[in-house]
C-alpha cells in the first residue's frame, strides 16, 4: 500500500518536473549561454566572453531603465500596500454587503493586464483630457509627457494589484483573535493605538508576503508599459523587462539583452531574499 502511494506521488511529480525543466530550466540555461555571445536572435554567432556584461554597466539606456523600474516599484509598492491595508480594515469590519464589496474589489485582478492597460490608455488619452479641457485645465494626456507618464503607469499597476493584496490582508486580519482586542480595550487601546500595537504586529507575516510579491511584480512590470506607453515618450518609461524584450527580440541585441536578463534575475533574487530576511528579523523582534 505504501509503495502504491509513493508510485502515485511520483507519477504526479515527474510530469510536472519535466514540464518545469523544459519550459523554465532549459530556457534559463540557454539564456545564460547566449549572454556570452553576440547572438542577434538569428543566424550564426560567436563567443565574446564577458564583454556583454562589461558593456551593460556602461550603457546609459540600460542604467536609465533600471532607475525608472526601481522608482516605479518603490512608489507602486507603497501606494498599493497603504491602500490595500485601509481597504482590508474597512472590508473586515461589520458593514453591510461585505461579501459583495470584497468581490467587487477583487474584480480588477481577474482582468488581463494588457486589457486593463488598453482601457486606461483610452481613458488617459481621450476621456481625461476632454474632462480637463471642459474645466479649463491642461487637456494634454499625461502619457505624452515624459515627466508625468510614469504616474499613469503607477495608477494602472496599483488599480490592479490592490485586489490581491487586499484579500491577503483580510486573511491576516481574520487570524487576529477577538480576545486580543477585548484585552487591549481594557488597557485603553483604541483606534490608531489598537492598529499599531495589536493589529499590525499580528499581521506582519502577511505584510511581508505582500511586500515581497509587490516588489517582485513591479520590478518585472511589462504588460502595463506595453499597453500604455511602449517605453515612451522619449524612453522615459522603459522598464527593464520591456527593454530586454524590445531590443532583444527585434533590436538585434539578443546576446546583450540576455546578459541584461541574467543580471536582472540575480538582482530580483537578491532583493527578495533581503526582504525576507529583514521581515523575519522584524517578526522575531515582535
Amino acid at each position: 500500500m505504501k509503495n502504491d502511494r509513493q508510485r502515485t506521488f511520483l507519477m504526479i511529480t515527474i510530469p510536472i518536473l519535466a514540464l518545469f525543466i523544459c519550459f523554465n530550466t532549459i530556457p534559463l540555461i540557454r539564456g545564460v549561454i547566449y549572454s556570452f555571445t553576440n547572438f542577434k536572435g538569428f543566424g550564426s554567432y560567436s563567443w565574446v566572453g564577458i564583454r556583454n556584461y562589461i558593456d551593460l554597466f556602461s550603457d546609459g539606456r540600460v542604467g536609465k531603465s533600471y532607475l525608472f523600474t526601481f522608482k516605479l516599484a518603490i512608489v507602486s509598492t507603497i501606494v498599493v500596500n497603504v491602500l490595500s491595508l485601509v481597504l482590508a480594515l474597512a472590508l473586515n469590519s461589520k458593514i453591510r454587503a461585505k461579501s459583495f464589496f470584497r468581490g467587487a474589489y477583487f474584480l480588477p485582478n481577474i482582468l488581463g493586464a494588457l486589457v486593463v492597460g488598453y482601457i486606461f490608455n483610452y481613458f488617459f488619452t481621450y476621456i481625461l483630457p476632454a474632462v480637463a479641457g471642459m474645466m479649463g485645465m491642461n487637456s494634454t494626456s499625461i502619457l505624452s509627457d515624459p515627466k508625468s507618464a510614469w504616474i499613469g503607469i503607477v495608477v494602472v499597476c496599483a488599480w490592479q494589484a490592490i485586489a490581491m493584496n487586499t484579500i491577503i490582508y483580510i486573511s491576516g486580519l481574520q487570524t487576529v483573535p477577538e480576545d486580543v482586542y477585548e484585552a487591549g480595550g481594557l488597557d485603553g487601546a483604541t483606534g490608531w493605538k489598537q492598529f499599531r500595537y495589536l493589529t499590525f504586529p499580528l499581521i506582519i507575516p502577511f505584510f511581508s508576503i505582500n511586500m515581497v510579491l509587490c516588489v517582485k511584480n513591479f520590478l518585472m512590470v511589462f504588460d502595463q508599459i506595453m499597453a500604455l506607453t511602449k517605453g515612451g515618450p522619449a524612453q522615459s518609461t522603459e522598464s527593464i523587462s520591456y527593454l530586454i524584450y524590445n531590443n532583444g527580440m527585434s533590436g538585434g541585441q539578443f546576446g546583450f539583452q540576455s546578459a541584461n536578463a541574467v543580471v536582472f534575475f540575480i538582482l530580483i533574487v537578491c532583493v527578495s531574499v533581503a526582504q525576507m530576511k529583514f521581515s523575519s528579523s522584524k517578526e522575531e523582534q515582535l
